[in-house]
């Protein structure tokens, strides 16, 4: 995370609340880690429970309910967090945020990460058949990024979905974005990374890959073929002359 002067905002106003289990039978530990923040910018609350950097759950504060990564994921236990305990955690969070911003107001910089984009299709693409494209961000912090999606400089909207942020190791968040496209020749896929408040992007490019046709790479492989059996045949015949001039000698 990097720091800029002037701002006078304790680290975005964020404060980390992190249970972690190693396990240390056998290298590597894993780790089971779950992580609360609480920040002025939107989304102002998160939760997220994680597996090493593979995220499990994330905690719907308006549904007041555990939502599954994916689907296949059995429900999380009610009883082992209630609810209620963690609404009361999440107040406690945006108290002690708004008492220590207030505290180190005009003492503490303000800590921004860079955040990081890079775009590529789910599965190998081919020209006209759908695929998934994921715009990975990470180095987000604080977690409060907008992505978006252009074709060809154009906005798109449909087909576009968002994951909810993963805290990381180095206290940092990474965030995936996913669109459903069907490529052709020349396209320009672009994903657009853009921090609240701030007035600079970062922006990753994809363009599909433009494979020789069947036909062409059939054309190619004859001629190759044509000119090979060329050579061998001039170098047959140079062959045979130089036999007859020796037995002429």
């Amino acid at each position: 995370m990097g720091a800029t002067g002037g701002s006078g905002v304790l680290a975005a106003g964020l404060l980390w609340v992190a249970l972690v289990a190693a396990v240390t039978e056998e290298p590597p530990a894993h780790a089971l880690a779950e992580v609360l923040f609480c920040q002025p910018a939107m989304p102002s609350l998160g939760l997220a429970l994680t597996f090493d950097a593979d995220q499990l759950f994330w905690f719907d504060f308006p549904g007041s309910r555990w939502t599954p990564r994916l689907p296949d994921l059995p429900p999380w236990p009610p009883a082992l967090e209630p609810p209620t305990q963690l609404l009361r955690d999440a107040t406690l969070c945006q108290d002690l945020r708004r008492a220590l911003t207030a505290l180190a107001a005009g003492m503490l910089p303000e800590s921004k990460g860079i955040p990081v984009a890079d775009v590529f299709p789910v599965q190998p693409p081919a020209l006209g058949e759908a695929t998934t494209l994921v715009c990975m961000v990470a180095n987000i912090f604080p977690p409060a990024v907008e992505i978006s999606w252009q074709l060809d400089g154009v906005p798109v909207t449909q087909g576009v979905t968002h994951t909810h942020y993963t805290p990381t190791a180095d206290l940092t968040f990474i965030r995936f974005s996913y669109l459903s496209v069907t490529p052709a020749a020349g396209d320009i896929y672009t994903c657009i990374v853009t921090h609240e408040g701030d007035n600079a992007s970062v922006v990753a490019y994809w363009v599909p890959p433009n494979p020789v046709t069947s036909e062409v790479l059939e054309t190619a492989l004859c001629g190759a073929a044509m000119a090979l059996g060329i050579l061998l045949a001039l170098l047959g015949i140079a062959m045979v002359l130089a036999a007859r001039r020796s037995a002429h000698g």
